[in-house]
């Protein structure tokens, strides 16, 4: 459903394209025309030697012209907002096919001593991150990558699924805040960060007493002194040398405009985006508590204006000086209004009116995007079902009903089934490839998304608010001089000392002291297992030893053996990749062996 809904989308979007690109084509011409006869038509009116029809066809051809800029102007923004939609789901279509996401991957994010982030994938290239975000500013991202980095609590925990829930039916709704806040995406300007030292650079105050009276008065005095010379007196060249003064006089503060423009021009059309957005939220009614407290922080206390339209304002207040670009336009506005100081004495009295409001919606659009990204996933998965979150770790249990991996695809994923009712830790052994890693993963990988608030890939997943930690890809270090025994052996006491000072710990540990001999990893296995027992632990083990699994005879209740196999056909090994019962009874390393050419014979003890 998902799919089609992206590509019809996709094929709408690109024939609306083609149609505004005609459109500024021929807006462009038209602008042409208009310059060319225009400019030929004052020049014969002047042979009639009538001000008064010069000037009026003179400011008709300016309206005309400044009319058709600012339609360009309009039909420019919606053709770009039309390559933004077509971008997101364009990109919707890559995710879904498991293809790069054209947001932040969090590689940034990577930690190799965190908990169990590395170990499940959860931020980098092909990670769960990947998967997930939708955010286009960094505090989106910030906020996205606090809520998988460690769980929330449980009432935070619902109010997100609960969100969720009501933001998922409306995708539409979701694409246009994708839309309105994709001008971010790549940015290596943080707009919140920006707009606070700019609010608070006094530097940049433009203006004395003699500005902000005489800059308001230009316009009127023109239109008098036009009065005056059309019904009293012609004094046309008093005005036309006024407007020169006027000319000269901004080309003269044009460095001073400049440094006060350039600071906050460049943002200008990211704010409209950005009160756009705003505006997306101010306009829903709200049923979860979530979104009604996010809603609620764009409220403007004290002040008639929604949010939006502050941000608005100031948008096109930077829009307006940014005409000054265009150096004819430019250069005649400053003549008539000293366009350039209005504008930025109106910027600097918007700044000093709403600096205190203005930083409140940040945060909130921060977490709005962090919730649209869990929204599309809910929305793109629809198979997938929402997590029941257990209220005490020492009772309740996990249980997971055909449960996969959310990174592999559909058709590659094989579903498992887990229940610890009856056991706290979970003792898995199995022949290599089977899929004893990637179960523990799985099991990881969808508890991490449980506690963000999101969906996960099971039709049954139940859990209580469990500290993740893992023991899974262990890796020597040439910068500490750590070699893999050496890393394994920190990594496990950092397991231990968590599991002893954290009662809420759930452990996942792959395959123990692999950079040791045979001899001391079993012995050195069996003693972790017997510790983590001591210690109250809970959790999952997989690994080779065999032996290990007849430590369930010492404490039955809490181990318990389960394993994954492989099925031989003649010469060929087929792996169904389920968990079943008991300890594994068949191995695959010598048939492996075999394949390769080398054949293991066994020992024959006289």
């Amino acid at each position: 459903m998902s799919a089609e809904f992206y590509q019809s989308n996709v094929d709408k979007t690109q024939k609306d394209i083609k149609l505004l690109e005609q459109q500024i084509n021929k807006n462009a011409f038209l602008r042409l025309g208009l310059m060319l006869l225009g400019g030929i038509g004052i020049w014969q009116l002047f042979a009639l030697n009538n001000i008064l029809i010069v000037l009026v066809a003179f400011f008709l051809l300016i309206f005309l012209f400044a009319f058709l800029v600012f339609r360009q102007a309009k039909v420019d923004r919606k053709l770009q907002e039309a390559k933004v939609f077509l971008r997101i789901n364009e990109n919707e279509i890559q995710i879904l096919n498991r293809k790069k996401n054209m947001y932040e991957d969090g590689a940034e994010f990577e930690d190799q001593k965190h908990p169990y982030s590395s170990d499940l994938d959860v931020f980098g290239p092909n990670s769960l991150f990947e998967l997930l975000n939708r955010c286009a500013t960094k505090d989106g991202v910030a906020v996205l990558k606090s809520w998988l980095h460690a769980p929330a609590d449980k009432i935070e925990i619902l109010d997100r699924q609960q969100a969720v829930n009501e933001l998922k039916d409306d995708p539409q709704h979701l694409q246009a805040f994708q839309t309105k806040m994709l001008f971010n995406l790549g940015s290596k300007i943080n707009l919140r960060s920006y707009i606070h030292s700019y609010f608070h650079d006094k530097s940049f105050e433009f203006g004395n007493a003699f500005y902000k009276i005489y800059v308001p008065l230009v316009p009127w005095i023109f239109l008098l002194g036009i009065l005056f010379s059309v019904f009293i007196q012609n004094i046309s060249g008093y005005l036309l040398g006024l407007a020169i003064v006027h000319l000269l006089w901004t080309i003269a503060q044009a460095g001073r405009v400049g440094q006060f423009s350039n600071r906050i021009d460049k943002i200008g059309v990211s704010l409209i985006g950005f009160a756009d957005a705003i505006k997306l939220i101010e306009d829903r009614k709200y049923s979860a508590v979530l979104n009604q407290e996010i809603q609620g922080k764009i409220e403007v206390e004290n002040q008639n204006k929604k949010l939006s339209s502050i941000i608005h304002e100031l948008g096109k207040l930077i829009d307006k000086l940014d005409v000054r670009n265009n150096m004819l336009v430019g250069a005649i506005l400053n003549m008539l209004f000293l366009w350039d100081f209005k504008q930025v004495m109106a910027i600097s009295r918007w700044k000093n009116q709403y600096e205190d409001s203005i930083l409140s919606g940040f945060d909130a659009v921060a977490k709005y995007e962090s919730l649209t990204s869990l929204s599309i996933l809910a929305y793109n998965h629809q198979d997938w079902t929402q997590p029941i979150i257990k209220n005490d770790f020492e009772k309740d249990h996990l249980l997971a009903v055909d449960v996969n991996h959310p990174l592999i695809p559909q058709d590659k994923s094989v579903g498992n089934t887990y229940d610890a009712a009856d056991h706290k830790i979970a003792l898995i052994t199995g022949s290599n490839m089977a899929g004893k890693s990637t179960f523990l993963r799985t099991v990881g990988i969808n508890a991490v998304l449980a506690y963000a608030g999101a969906v996960v890939c099971a039709k049954q997943f139940e859990l209580p608010i469990y500290e993740l930690v893992t023991y899974m890809r262990i890796k020597d270090s040439l910068n500490e001089s750590t070699s893999t025994f050496k890393a394994e052996l920190d990594r496990m006491k950092f397991i231990l000392e968590r599991v002893n000072s954290i009662k809420s710990s759930f452990f996942l540990i792959d395959e123990m002291l692999r950079g040791t001999n045979s001899v001391d990893k079993y012995l050195g296995s069996k003693a972790i297992i017997k510790k983590l027992i001591s210690l109250n632990g809970r959790g999952m083990l997989a690994t080779h030893d065999l032996q290990l699994s007849e430590l369930v005879v010492d404490y039955p209740g809490y181990l318990k053996n389960f394993h994954f196999d492989i099925q031989v056909q003649g010469s060929e090994m087929l792996f169904d990749y389920k968990l079943k019962d008991g300890a594994c009874t068949i191995f695959n390393a010598s048939m492996l062996l075999k394949g390769i050419g080398i054949v293991v014979e066994s020992e024959k003890v006289d």
